[in-house]
């Protein structure tokens, strides 16, 4: 399908809300353990989400008999990918993760040849090196030899886990396997849809905020900033983010969508230079024009 300038909307404003929660997972880090803000986060999702997409839990037999395909996207897209950034944070620098998750072209492409035998043409090779160059000129303000001082820690490797396991979600989002594929999907909207994810996702998230608890006992600092920073991470980069991700990976596909992801990380030096009061710079500019010819070149392919 053709990018429309709706498709790309749809597709700017998760990297947005995304550049926002990774700033606010930063400063809550003190406040709450990474998992059990991940298992906030989304229980509070649900309580916004119930209303909208009640009707799913109608018909629990339409939700279990589609377990084996629900609980992958539960765990890699609601249990996992955040659960994992949040933890990351804890011990990596912002610099490293966003350097990480920036490789998400690189990961869309390897997922999609060697499980989806869909190869990547020159064209998407392009567009990821040229939108990595992007990312690589904000990382560095403007100096690429920055990068080679960059040194990996264990939140890095946890970060690297989060950006593989929001590949394999996006794919699944796009491609459901073929028995799936071969039985007449529920008369689900967009609501109901995410709202049982998020009930599988919620599963996996209430065992590994429990272990957390168990394994490194932690005190919950609530506060008026504490529960403002909830409500965002719950409507924001969840339920709005998710709802415009999954529409635009439908629309254009896994591999042309993780291109507009690689905008998280000029967003959020746009959006720490604002908290910060500084004036973006030449680079931030630099980046965004690469990003963009890095997401145009790759959309030529799809739209021809």
């Amino acid at each position: 399908m053709t990018l429309t300038p709706r498709i790309a909307l749809l597709l700017l404003l998760p990297p947005l809300l995304w550049a926002g929660n990774a700033i606010v997972g930063r400063l809550v880090v003190p406040d709450i353990p990474p998992l059990m803000l991940n298992l906030l986060r989304w229980l509070l999702a649900l309580a916004l989400l119930l209303p909208l997409g009640w009707t799913a839990l109608k018909r629990p037999g339409e939700v279990l008999r589609r377990w084996r395909y629900l609980a992958p996207l539960g765990l890699l897209g609601v249990g996992s990918y955040n659960s994992l950034q949040y933890m990351a944070l804890r011990t990596s620098t912002p610099l490293n993760v966003t350097l990480i998750a920036a490789s998400m072209p690189v990961w869309m492409l390897l997922i999609g040849a060697l499980f989806y035998r869909e190869h990547p043409q020159r064209r998407q090779l392009l567009g990821a090196l040229l939108s990595l160059l992007g990312v690589a000129l904000v990382l560095s303000r403007g100096d690429l030899s920055a990068l080679a001082r960059v040194h990996f820690v264990a939140g890095d490797l946890l970060m690297l886990v989060a950006v593989m396991c929001w590949g394999g979600y996006s794919w699944l989002l796009a491609r459901p396997p073929a028995s799936m594929q071969a039985e007449a999907r529920p008369a689900w909207g967009w609501a109901e849809f995410l709202l049982v994810q998020t009930l599988f996702g919620l599963f996996f998230s209430g065992i590994t905020a429990g272990i957390e608890h168990e394994l490194t006992p932690m005190t919950v600092v609530w506060s008026p900033w504490l529960l403002l920073a909830l409500a965002y991470v719950a409507i924001g980069p969840s339920v709005i983010a998710y709802r415009c991700w999954g529409l635009g990976v439908t629309a254009v596909g896994p591999a042309v969508a993780a291109f507009f992801s690689n905008l998280t990380p000029v967003f959020a030096a746009l959006l720490s230079a604002a908290l910060l009061g500084e004036w973006p710079q030449w680079f931030h500019g630099a980046a965004f024009v690469l990003i963009a010819a890095g997401i145009a070149v790759s959309s030529r392919r799809q739209a021809g």
